[in-house]
């Protein structure tokens, strides 16, 4: 195969038949192409070379130039510079010259009968690692002269100039030659040496073997290497014939040729080749030539094993999926199964089916509609899953079926008292809403919104009314919610697209009736670019509106209105006023001290213990450590807080039952059979005191007779904790259970100095008493202002300029030559800075403290009051009337002052909460001045 290129040098009448008459389907030429890496085109310039151009009569720039020069007489030749790889004897390799001069050199050469030049490899530097193909090409411009002969390895190839298309040069490889010195610099001239193989025996076992076993390698790799088997599959018909012709003739080239060729093939890199064409020693490069074949065979070995094993797994899967699509058509045809969409065409039908009378016709409808629909589509189509997902929903919910409700009022009015103490008013509202449901048939038409601070139980409420009803309850906050679509549905064109809560709630309780306790409805999310949530609620809980709901994903109307709705709030100012119109508001004050401390022996401590896992009899918690809990420790309206407490009391009476009794467990060892006895003794001494549980002695006999020493390390464990002594909580070392107290008395003064009054105000956590301060700055003529501090809004901004205009012309009235207001200058404080306080009720106490300081007279020491007032001296009502009383109450205040208008809320409070108070009832401030100051008209 090599003579078939060497052959070119002295004309084209030594070309085989085939190769003549088709160079572009010559076999060699097609296979050195593909392992070369070199492209058609430039693989079909260089073949020019090898055309015959005897039977033509003219010749064009790519015909075969004329020979007669002698190769040894070629011994000063252009330089060109090979960037990628250097050019192996008897192969062909495309170049591109883009130096303008270089290529009319190379031009002027041919056109003079010596189309020879030099093709040298260029040497590596610490940029060309890195750089691209363009840039090697740009630094490739860029050299010239002793810099380019710098920069190129000094052995290189006597390359012929097979033809020059543009700046495409086709270089065919003849000879090994050696740079010797520079002739010109521009274009790089050089002189250059031929260089010959070294002698060598040609008949010498070691060369002969070696020279063999290249031949036999590159016919393996010839005959197996898929890539070259497939491209001599392309270019010819006959392929088994033709590819061992193709090998056959690898058989007659001599021993430097076939190293030649073999490293020319191979897919050595350049440094690989640059070493094959740099050896003088035949032997030697036959060696480096076998090297990387053999590496090519082992290339080609892990490559079909990748190949083999890829194969073998998709022709594994293949078949399994072939195995369940024959098995799935078996047991279809069978009658055993049938296929996916007919199988869920039949599940949804035979949900519809039993109550095709209770679903009504707009819904049945379109469940019709969407299960022919179902039918036409493609199971593996996004819309079949849009389509079966939504009859899924459409099929589930509870079309008319409604759960039986008990109005029974005894069996209602003895579950409110079981899971709640006292709210006595809420007890009898919902007693009155379940006595109507039983005159009508149903409960429903009514939203009820129980509004209070936290921890009143509220949702508790909710449950018992559930309770009470027989209806399923549900719950859901909606505390933050600013999304339309939790409560209306997302639209069935949105990926992950999902009915509202309402839809969800049905489906969950599986009946029409339910009771849905919709919670923290105080804090709804404000109107953003996801809509408004509060409007969204409108027709959730309209009565007149309900019946229709529509929920964007399901597109069908449902009814709502055989739902109760309950919801609660803190507060009820934040509810939008069209929502709150719709509810019916339940007001849960709060507790007073003495409802707290029956609802901690009632409900919290059982539970507390309990959950503990501590007996009754082993604790003891007096009621004045209860007492002196709520009032140093929980002072809150609700009781939540003051369940988290007697929770870590009981917590930490459980780690010291826990402590004690480990010291008490019978040993295991049977060394120690004394102390077992001496344990067992003590145990059973303790299980005889009055002290233990009725069931410590059957435990502890059991556990001694049993021998399975796990059991009885757990059981003795809870025997021992059950037989040491009672725990008395009480007054004096509460403290060392819940640290110490955070609240101290309300009541900052004994004897209220000149200056100083109670008010009476209302929070979210319930009721609370503050002092309004007020103390002259500096007097003299003009001086007369008021100053305000702390944290106070715009209403008690205002209310205390109203309150000094008012107290000026009281004490012109009462006392015209008291000059105090004209000539003073005061401050207002309300203490406790740090609190935000704002509310329209601190008037009446606000001018109470000015009239005190400018009277320098004090007002009586357990009076509080409560009230706004108005310019001309009128008392107007309040709110939080039940709170305030409680907050005045615990402080020991026995005088309240309220205004005349809040004489109705307080006659609805319980008698427990009035007891051994004073309350007055004032419409002018002239009463309270009466009142506070003992003045008589």
């Amino acid at each position: 195969m090599l003579k078939l290129f060497a052959s070119t040098a002295y004309g084209s009448h030594h070309l085989t038949p085939a190769i003549r008459s088709n160079p572009v389907n010559s076999l060699l030429f097609k296979s050195l192409t593909q392992l070369t890496g070199w492209n058609r085109s430039t693989y079909e310039l260089g073949l020019r070379a090898f055309s015959s151009e005897s039977d033509s009569d003219t010749k064009s720039s790519a015909a075969i130039v004329s020979t007669k020069p002698c190769l040894d007489d070629c011994l000063t030749v252009i330089a060109l510079p090979l960037p990628h790889k250097p050019l192996i004897p008897g192969f062909y390799m495309p170049i591109y010259v883009k130096d303008p001069e270089v290529l009319a050199a190379l031009q002027e050469s041919r056109r003079q009968q010596s189309p020879y030049a030099g093709a040298f490899l260029l040497k590596d530097d610490a940029s060309s690692d890195s750089s691209s193909s363009s840039e090697t090409e740009n630094i490739l411009e860029k050299l010239k002269g002793k810099e380019l002969l710098n920069r190129i390895h000094e052995v290189g190839t006597l390359a012929q100039i097979s033809s020059i298309k543009g700046e495409q040069v086709i270089l065919i490889g003849h000879r090994r030659l050696r740079i010797t010195e520079m002739v010109t610099e521009d274009p790089l001239t050089v002189k250059v040496d031929h260089l010959k193989e070294k002698p060598y025996d040609k008949d010498d076992d070691v060369i002969k073997a070696t020279y063999f076993e290249v031949m036999s390698t590159l016919r393996d790799v010839l005959s197996t290497t898929s890539l070259w088997r497939d491209q001599v599959r392309t270019y010819t018909k006959a392929c088994p014939p033709r590819l061992w012709h193709c090998l056959r003739h690898i058989g007659d080239f001599n021993y430097q040729k076939l190293a030649d060729f073999g490293a020319g093939i191979s897919g050595a890199n350049k440094h690989q080749n640059q070493g094959v064409l740099e050896e003088l020693d035949v032997h030697k490069r036959l060696e480096l030539t076998l090297e990387l074949v053999k590496k090519e065979v082992e290339i080609n070995k892990i490559q079909e094993s990748i190949a083999k094993t890829v194969e073998e797994k998709f022709r594994g899967e293949r078949h399994r999926i072939l195995l369940k699509e024959q098995l799935k058509a078996i047991k279809t045809e069978l009658g055993v199964e049938t296929d996916a969409k007919s199988a869920l065409s039949e599940k949804f039908r035979g949900r519809i089916d039993p109550i095709k009378d209770k679903i009504p016709e707009h819904v049945l409808k379109v469940i019709e509609e969407e299960l022919k629909k179902m039918q036409l589509l493609e199971a593996s189509s996004s819309e079949y899953y849009v389509t079966s997902n939504y009859l899924d929903w459409l099929t589930v919910l509870p079309w008319g079926n409604s759960s039986d409700e008990n109005f029974d009022v005894s069996r209602a009015e003895k579950i409110l008292d079981e899971d709640h103490y006292g709210l006595s008013d809420v007890k009898e509202r919902i007693l009155e809403f379940i006595a109507v449901g039983r005159l009508r048939g149903t409960s429903q038409g009514k939203i009820i919104c129980l509004s209070g601070p936290p921890g009143v139980g509220k949702t508790s409420i909710g449950r018992s009314i559930a309770r009470a009803l027989d209806r399923k309850f549900f719950r859901f906050s909606v505390g933050g919610l600013s999304d339309v679509a939790e409560i209306k549905g997302h639209r069935r064109t949105y990926i992950g697209a999902m009915p509202g809560k309402m839809v969800q709630c049905l489906k969950s309780v599986g009946t029409e009736n339910p009771l849905v306790l919709i919670d923290e409805i105080d804090k709804l999310g404000v109107r953003c670019h996801n809509g408004d949530p509060a409007s969204a609620m409108l027709e959730l809980l309209d009565p007149e509106q309900n019946a229709n709901f529509l929920d964007h994903y399901l597109d069908v109307t449902i009814d709502l209105s055989k739902v109760l709705f309950v919801c609660t709030a803190n507060v009820i100012d934040t509810i939008p006023g069209p929502l709150l119109d719709r509810m019916e508001v339940i007001s849960l004050a709060g507790y007073i001290t003495e409802e707290k401390v029956q609802i901690a022996r009632d409900y919290l401590e059982k539970t507390a213990q309990r959950d503990c896992g501590i007996n009754p009899e082993q604790v003891d918690v007096s009621d004045a450590a209860l007492l002196f809990l709520i009032e140093k420790y929980c002072r809150e309206a609700g009781v939540r807080n003051l369940q988290k407490h007697i929770e870590k009391i009981f917590r930490k009476i459980a780690l010291k039952l826990v402590r004690k009794g480990a010291s008490l467990e019978v040993p295991e060892n049977s060394d120690d059979v004394t102390d077992a006895e001496d344990s067992k003794s003590l145990a059973k001494t303790d299980l005889e005191s009055p002290e233990t549980s009725a069931e410590g002695p059957t435990v502890l006999t059991d556990e001694l007779a049993t021998g399975d020493s796990t059991e009885r390390k757990t059981e003795q464990s809870l025997v021992v904790a059950e037989t040491v002594e009672k725990f008395m909580i009480d007054e004096s070392n509460l403290a060392d259970y819940v640290g110490k107290p955070v609240f101290h008395a309300e009541k900052i003064y004994e004897q209220t100095p000149v200056g100083v009054v109670m008010g009476l105000a209302w929070t979210s956590m319930g009721g609370s008493t503050l002092y309004i301060e007020t103390t002259s700055v500096e007097e003299g003529e003009g001086k007369g202002g008021l100053h305000i501090t702390g944290r106070l809004g715009v209403v008690m901004k205002e209310s205390a300029e109203i309150a000094h205009t008012v107290a000026r012309r009281i004490m012109l009235e009462k006392e015209a030559e008291n000059q105090f207001f004209a000539k003073s200058k005061l401050h207002l404080h309300v203490p406790a800075g740090a609190t935000p306080k704002d509310g329209p009720s601190a008037g009446s106490t606000m001018i109470t403290s000015l009239l005190s300081l400018a009277m320098k007279k004090p007002v009586r020491k357990d009076l509080a009051m409560t009230g706004e007032v108005t310019l001309t001296g009128r008392i107007l009502a309040v709110g939080g009337v039940k709170e305030k009383t409680i907050a005045a109450k615990r402080s020991g205040v026995k005088v309240i002052i309220f205004p005349e208008a809040n004489r109705r809320d307080y006659d609805e409070l319980a008698e427990n909460v009035k007891e051994r108070l004073d309350v007055h009832f004032v419409d002018e401030y002239d009463q309270i001045f009466e009142l506070a100051f003992g003045y008589d008209h």
